[in-house]
């Protein structure tokens, strides 16, 4: 429990992301030196493993959530990450400047989204998910990353175009020392870990005390907080004219959440939600119809409909903190 009033609950809740995003900086910025030692193109690293560590905020606080047998802020954490990643991030970023997209990425990860989707809405949809149900989940992650995976290798001739190698530049290739990587990699886990630990509990605290249920809290202020790591990689991208990572990023991320980090919370401990989880899941469930299609159809997010669906994010916002929804 965080002792202390609503402000000290707040500061809490801020100073826990600042921790967030740190961490998953410092393990991203390891991780893909590593591997890019074992010669992995900079497109597939983007793809799976950048798009998983931008993710580890929402496996920590979605762990330590279901251990805790906060199962609605597990549940509602990535269920809400996935809807402000579709909706705000890829709006924001749409408005700063249209995004084209590549038809490659618009077949195969638009379809692996939509598919994941609809099965991670499948296992929800009772509000519980067992162990074996986490454990196919997961599964089904680790088939969809080594494909990715095994793509990239035989595409690894390629040579990355400037702006995807500036993206994907780690911040701390300045600093050099024997046993970097390995360093960077504990400490940017650590400070993950204790950073959603103390997340869980203000947010929880923060909710009890405000009287708005653990599940709007979890879908609305704590999803955010874990997507900071995914917004600013979307922003460096925009600005570094990668336009394609911004939205692979995303579609990235949100296969991992609704697959894999659902699924290891859920081997660690069934998880069991009593929020209003068919509402969300018909929320997240349209917007990522409506995002593949406008994608699809013309392969172009335009600015209009990244203010349509940011603009979507507020009203969710609203709704949920006023009770309506959820």
């Amino acid at each position: 429990m965080v002792a202390g009033g609503p402000l000290v609950q707040v500061g809490v809740i801020v100073l826990s992301v600042l921790g967030l995003w740190v961490g998953a900086r410092l393990l991203v910025d390891a991780v893909v030196r590593l591997a890019r030692r074992f010669g992995l193109s900079d497109l597939t690293i983007g793809l799976t493993i950048v798009a998983a560590g931008t993710s580890t905020p929402e496996l920590a606080v979605s762990v330590d959530a279901a251990l805790k047998g906060l199962g609605d802020i597990a549940v509602a954490n990535v269920l809400g990450s996935n809807i402000y990643n579709l909706a705000f991030i890829l709006g924001t970023v749409s408005l700063i400047r249209a995004l084209p997209i590549a038809e490659s990425l618009v077949r195969r990860d638009g379809l692996a989204l939509l598919v994941s989707t609809l099965l991670g809405s499948i296992v929800l949809f009772d509000g519980t998910v067992t162990r074996l149900e986490g454990a196919l989940l997961a599964g089904l992650f680790v088939a969809y990353t080594a494909y990715l995976l095994r793509s990239g290798q035989s595409a690894g001739g390629e040579t990355p175009s400037a702006s995807d190698e500036a993206v994907t530049r780690a911040v701390t290739d300045r600093v050099a020392f024997r046993g970097r990587d390995a360093l960077l990699l504990v400490a940017g886990l650590a400070l993950v870990l204790v950073s959603g630990d103390y997340m869980v509990l203000a947010a929880s605290a923060l909710a009890r005390g405000a009287g708005i249920s653990e599940w709007v809290i979890g879908g609305t202020i704590v999803a955010a907080g874990t997507s900071t790591p995914e917004f600013a990689v979307s922003l460096v991208a925009i600005r570094r004219g990668s336009l394609g990572v911004s939205v692979g990023n995303v579609v990235g991320s949100n296969i991992y959440n609704i697959t894999g980090i659902v699924g290891i919370a859920a081997v660690v401990r069934p998880l069991a939600a009593s929020g209003t989880v068919t509402t969300t899941l018909l929320w997240l469930g349209a917007l990522s119809v409506v995002v593949v299609a406008a994608l699809w159809t013309g392969r172009v997010l335009s600015r209009l409909e990244g203010a349509l669906f940011a603009a979507s994010e507020m009203v969710r916002w609203a709704l949920g903190l006023a009770g309506i929804l959820g």
